[in-house]
């Protein structure tokens, strides 16, 4: 949701985006990847090259995944650029991402149908170095989404 947001005030702004959500490409591109460690780390390698290529076509790429290990993250920030890359921690209680659940991943994982899921059965580590750190339980989204814009805007990545 907070992802949606910023796509939709960048483009108040007239910026070119791309909103890439983990969902959506495990529909298509990464349909042929489960859950598993191995799975995981592929997938998001993808969608990092992904971004990439959008990226250096001038857009800017919103990406929104969870991408459970510090390393994984650390090679997806030099594979884009410490420049471009902005990692974006949205803080929230794993009790609160289960009630929320817009997506029903949560109720997937306690019926049995997704095996491996970050923070459940599988390791999730926490950022350290992230250039955002969202408290969503303390901040409304619209608080959070800006948040977001204006490390874009500090950056200059929203220049042009």
């Amino acid at each position: 949701m907070i992802a949606k947001l910023v796509d939709q005030k960048l483009f108040a702004m007239s910026r070119h985006t791309m909103l890439l959500d983990g969902d959506n490409l495990r529909h298509g591109l990464n349909a042929d990847l489960g859950f598993s460690e191995t799975d995981r780390v592929e997938n998001i390698r993808r969608v990092g090259e992904v971004a990439k290529l959008m990226a250096d076509g001038g857009l800017i790429v919103i990406c929104s995944f969870i991408s459970p290990t510090r390393a994984e993250r650390d090679r997806l920030r030099s594979l884009v650029g410490k420049q471009e890359f902005i990692e974006v921690f949205a803080d929230t209680l794993l009790e609160e991402c289960a009630r929320r659940d817009p997506k029903g991943l949560y109720s997937k994982v306690k019926s049995g149908k997704i095996k491996n899921f970050s923070g459940i059965d599988s390791c999730y580590e926490a950022p350290t170095t992230q250039e955002v750190h969202l408290r969503t339980m303390e901040q409304i989204l619209e608080h959070s989404a800006e948040a977001v814009v204006d490390v874009l805007m500090a950056r200059s990545v929203l220049d042009g």
